[in-house]
C-alpha cells in the first residue's frame, strides 16, 4: 500500500511539473508571436525555404547518384548504355 501511495505522488509530482513546462512553453510563445499575421508569415517563408532546400537537396542527390553510376558504367558494361542514355537525354533537353 505504501508503494502505491508513493507511485500516486510521484504521477502527481511528474503531472505538475509537466503542466508547469507546458504553461511556460505557450506563455513564451505567445509572448513572442503576439499578432497571428507574423505567425502566418513566419510558416509561409519556412514552407519556402524548405521546399527550396528539398528540391535543392534532391537535385544534388540525384546527380550523385547518375555520376556514382557512370563511374560503375566503366565496371559494368551492362550499366554504362542505360547511363550513357540518361546522359544524352539529359543533354538533349538542356540543348533544346
Amino acid at each position: 500500500m505504501k508503494k502505491f501511495w508513493q507511485k500516486l505522488k510521484r504521477n502527481v509530482k511528474d503531472g505538475n511539473e509537466k503542466g508547469a513546462r507546458e504553461a511556460v512553453l505557450e506563455d513564451l510563445f505567445n509572448d513572442f508571436n503576439r499578432n497571428r499575421f507574423t505567425i502566418y508569415k513566419f510558416n509561409f517563408f519556412r514552407g519556402i525555404f524548405f521546399g527550396l532546400g528539398s528540391v535543392l537537396g534532391g537535385t544534388v542527390v540525384i546527380a550523385l547518384i547518375v555520376w556514382l553510376l557512370n563511374l560503375i558504367g566503366w565496371l559494368v558494361p551492362g550499366v554504362a548504355g542505360f547511363v550513357n542514355s540518361v546522359v544524352d537525354v539529359m543533354q538533349q533537353t538542356v540543348n533544346k
